[in-house]
């Protein structure tokens, strides 16, 4: 008999019937990289324009994931960009979900391409300064309003309004229309844009509207992600949750203009020094979690790396205004004021006080009540990230 092992391959197709508080959700995926268990479950939303979530394993949003699966989950992604691509190339990742998916993702196409050139920024719910804005919708959402900065550095803002090649990063694709929004959007700045990628980690459009994309945005378009497929949703009772987002003009959130809201050329630094002072705080069986907040995810993916890095039993994971109910791939939810003094409820999915042994918060609005509040409430220790190289740990009282 021969010895050579025969790996057991995967379906090649997967089909899943969910039932939900909300209806009915059935799943075609189709075989790749990752298994689609290993991706993603599937959460039901308070939302009547939307019942259901995708809720992925490999973002570091609304379930705890491994470093290590979150770098490789952007390594992929920046591989489906194509090679040679027109310059300059603008990669933007959608708030809230996705921001440090885009970043990550732009990082790794950085590390692969040492020769060429990026330009990466991500959408916002809030304004940073007095940087024009423009405008579009995420028709579908819970907080619907999405602004994108034009960069104050005129290097910066030079590559945006003279990119070529327009590589969009979204945690999920299902109708396109998101992407479709932003491109128009961006048309406003008169950009003549010649390319279109889009990064998702799931694109459950079908393979038919997958491929009807170049002609909905009149431009050529090609499409990468972790996982393909198609979905029905036959919507069942649902009731909507209060508002989430209130946006105000000309208030003063907060929300920090070093970390890609205004552009980033590089990657950025890592918290090398924070990382080897937390590590030798971590005993060897303990469990840490890395916590981001809102729209600033990539940091604490950073952090959670650089302690992975040194042998620690580390997560990351983000917390977010998007209103799920406790059922199915959510099994505990935490409310709590927000940080950005909107004045809605922002959420942790799946941690509960006491799960962890050590909860590293990192944040960029100053340490108001609310995060004080949270802190507490998890035992948590709080890390205010005031720029890439300064970052300060803030008595939790």
């Amino acid at each position: 008999m021969s010895a050579v092992m025969v790996a057991q391959a995967q379906p090649v197709r997967q089909v899943q019937h969910v039932e939900m508080p909300t209806g009915t959700l059935t799943l075609t995926s189709e075989a790749g990289p990752f298994a689609a268990d290993s991706l993603l479950g599937f959460a039901a939303r308070a939302n009547v324009k939307r019942g259901f979530l995708f809720l992925s394993k490999a973002l570091g949003k609304h379930w705890p994931v491994r470093p290590a699966l979150m770098q490789r989950v952007h390594g992929v992604l920046a591989a489906s960009v194509p090679p040679g691509l027109p310059g300059p190339v603008v990669f933007i990742a959608m708030a809230e979900t996705a921001v440090g998916l885009g970043q990550g993702v732009f990082e790794a196409w950085l590390a692969a391409n040492p020769d060429r050139e990026g330009l990466f920024i991500h959408t916002s719910r809030y304004r940073v300064g007095n940087a024009p804005l423009i405008e579009f919708a995420e028709a579908h959402s819970h907080a619907p309003r999405q602004f994108l900065h034009l960069p104050d550095d005129p290097a910066m803002r030079a590559m945006l309004q003279g990119a070529r090649s327009l590589v969009l990063v979204d945690d999920e694709a299902s109708t396109g229309n998101t992407f479709l929004n932003l491109v128009a959007a961006c048309r406003t700045l008169s950009l003549d844009v010649a390319h279109v990628h889009l990064c998702t980690i799931t694109n459950f459009m079908g393979a038919e509207a997958t491929a009807a994309l170049s002609g909905r945005f009149g431009l050529p378009v090609t499409m990468g992600a972790a996982l393909n497929g198609s979905y029905t949703f036959a919507a069942g009772e649902m009731a909507e949750a209060a508002p989430a987002q209130r946006f105000d003009p000309d208030a003063e959130r907060g929300a920090s203009p070093c970390f890609g809201r205004m552009g980033l050329r590089s990657a950025l630094a890592d918290p090398s020094a924070l990382a080897e002072r937390l590590a030798a705080q971590v005993g060897a069986c303990e469990r840490v979690l890395v916590l981001g907040t809102g729209e600033f995810m990539h940091p604490s993916f950073m952090l959670g790396r650089a302690l992975e890095q040194r042998g620690v039993d580390v997560m990351v994971q983000s917390t977010t205004r998007s209103p799920i109910l406790t059922w199915g791939a959510v099994g505990h939810a935490l409310s709590f004021p927000d940080n950005y003094g909107e004045g809605i409820a922002n959420f942790i999915y799946n941690v509960a006080p006491g799960q962890y042994e050590h909860v590293f918060i990192c944040h960029e609005t100053p340490a108001g009540d609310a995060l004080h509040q949270l802190a507490r409430s998890l035992h948590a220790r709080l890390f205010h990230f005031q720029s890439e190289t300064r970052i300060e740990e803030i008595p939790v009282c």
